[in-house]
C-alpha cells in the first residue's frame, strides 16, 4: 500500500520547463483538465525568486490550456503569492503536504474529479504522496535550476527516490 502511494504515475526525468503537455492532454484514461503545481524546486530554483524563462513560457502555455493552481508547503505567502500574481493564477501557501486538507480545498475549487487533475512536483514524500492519497495523476519532475534545466546535484530528491524504492515504490527519476 505505501509503495503505491510513493509511486508517481509519470516521472519523465526532466524539469517542468520541458514537460510535454500533450502527453497529459492525450492520456488514454482521459485528458488532464487542471494542474496543481508545487513551487519551490519545481518552478523556482533553490533560493531563486524569478521563474526561469523556459519555465515561465511552459506555465503560460499550460495556463492557456487549463486551470493552474500553485500549492506549496512554503509558509511565505509573499514568495508564493509573487509567483502566482506574476502568472495570474491562484495559490495556496503553507499547504502541509502530504496532509490532504489544502489539496482537497483546491480540488473543490477546481470542481473536477481527482483523476482529471495532475499534481506536478519534485518531492516523493510530499507532492507524490499527497496527490496519490487523493487519486490525482502524479508527475515527479526533476528539481529546476536557474536556467530551467535539471539541477545537477539534488541530494533530497536522490535520497527520497532511493528510500521510496527501498519501500517498494516504482520510481524512476
Amino acid at each position: 500500500m505505501l509503495s503505491a502511494l510513493l509511486t508517481p504515475d509519470w516521472a519523465p526525468g526532466t524539469t517542468v520547463a520541458h514537460l510535454p503537455l500533450q502527453r497529459l492532454l492525450d492520456r488514454p484514461e482521459g485528458p488532464i483538465r487542471a494542474l496543481v503545481l508545487d513551487v519551490d524546486r519545481t518552478l523556482l530554483p533553490r533560493r531563486g525568486v524569478d521563474l526561469p524563462a523556459s519555465a515561465e513560457q511552459w506555465l503560460r502555455h499550460a495556463a492557456s490550456l487549463m486551470p493552474l493552481h500553485l500549492l506549496s508547503n512554503n509558509p511565505s505567502r509573499q514568495r508564493i503569492g509573487r509567483v502566482a500574481q506574476h502568472l495570474g493564477v491562484p495559490f495556496t501557501a503553507a499547504a502541509a503536504k502530504p496532509r490532504a486538507g489544502a489539496l482537497r480545498r483546491v480540488l473543490a475549487d477546481l470542481d473536477l474529479p481527482p483523476h482529471q487533475v495532475a499534481l506536478v512536483g519534485d518531492r516523493v514524500f510530499t507532492d507524490i504522496l499527497a496527490g496519490n492519497r487523493l487519486g490525482l495523476f502524479t508527475v515527479l519532475v526533476r528539481p529546476i535550476a536557474a536556467d530551467g534545466e535539471p539541477c545537477p546535484h539534488d541530494h533530497i530528491q536522490t535520497f527520497e527516490v532511493r528510500m521510496s524504492r527501498w519501500l517498494g515504490a516504482q520510481v524512476e527519476a
